[in-house]
């Protein structure tokens, strides 16, 4: 951190009923002199050995709230969501670091959202629990990461105080050719819907993904197919070009009556002047 490597891309979550951008997932990259961009699976498990993912989550939260002000500042309603790790959410202070950047940066806190992944939560319930139930009393919104792929029981799932699910890419990518893959997203999307919550597809690479997404009642998708994680200078323009203008939507309640067909959505989203694909070895 302190010789300045490391960077934060942000990749878009679109609207699926709409077509609209409603927020910005927060990526770490490092950004090594001599291999150039290094994705985070190959020195975030390192860091959660160490102890260093504490420092590693407090710079990519201090970036994102940042970005986030200046994105409002200029006009862009843009929430962004930052991916929590074992150790903060088992840290009784975190809470208050957050409320104290929230301030600092002067960002309301519905514009920030934490993903957790379920293992995360299941392996220490109690001390997840504490920690998550102050966070949601700040008014934070909280995901759940990677669903599908953890220990997560419909009973448990009551009691978090999560507002969204994000479906694991791993059930995504295959899902107009793997009829096993798709009922597991749509029994996911009736069990978020029973519970009142918002279901994200991540790993939404081609447009007949988003088209099978629409028809299963998805409400967010999120992957190259819209867009590659991009360095917020390159991403604004971005963001600006959209004929839909950015907007923090609950997606709580019926559908809009007037619901754009596929196509619709799918020009309104590449309307928009396209900045150039990152490198392919970069990961999402």
């Amino acid at each position: 951190m302190e010789a300045g490597q490391l960077v934060v891309h942000y990749q878009p979550k679109a609207d699926m009923r709409a077509g609209g951008i409603i927020g910005v997932e927060a990526l770490l990259r490092w950004h090594h002199p001599e291999h150039g961009l290094i994705p985070p699976d190959e020195f975030i498990p390192l860091a959660e050995h160490t102890g260093l993912i504490k420092p590693l989550t407090m710079f990519v939260l201090e970036e994102a709230l940042s970005q986030c002000h200046a994105w409002r500042e200029d006009g862009l309603e843009v929430g962004v969501a930052v991916n929590l790790s074992m150790r903060n959410l088992y840290d009784p202070h975190f809470p208050d670091e957050v409320q104290r950047l929230l301030r600092s940066w002067r960002v309301e806190p519905r514009y920030l959202e934490f993903e957790i992944t379920e293992s995360v939560i299941m392996a220490d319930p109690q001390r997840a629990g504490a920690v998550l139930g102050r966070l949601s009393a700040l008014g934070v919104g909280l995901s759940l990461d990677d669903f599908g792929v953890g220990y997560s029981s419909l009973a448990y799932l009551r009691r978090l105080p999560v507002t969204e699910i994000k479906i694991d890419k791993s059930f995504v990518v295959n899902i107009t050719n793997n009829e096993s893959d798709a009922m597991i997203v749509r029994s996911t999307i009736g069990l978020a819907r029973s519970l009142g919550l918002r279901v994200v597809a991540e790993g939404v690479e081609s447009k007949q993904t988003w088209t099978r997404l629409v028809a299963l009642g998805c409400d967010v998708a999120q992957g190259y197919y819209l867009c590659r994680p991009k360095a917020a200078y390159e991403l604004t323009p971005w963001l600006h070009s959209l004929p839909t203008p950015p907007s923090l939507h609950p997606f709580f309640g019926e559908p809009p009556r007037s619901r754009p067909s596929v196509d619709e959505v799918c020009r309104r989203l590449s309307a928009a002047e396209r900045i150039p694909a990152a490198p392919s070895t970069v990961a999402p």
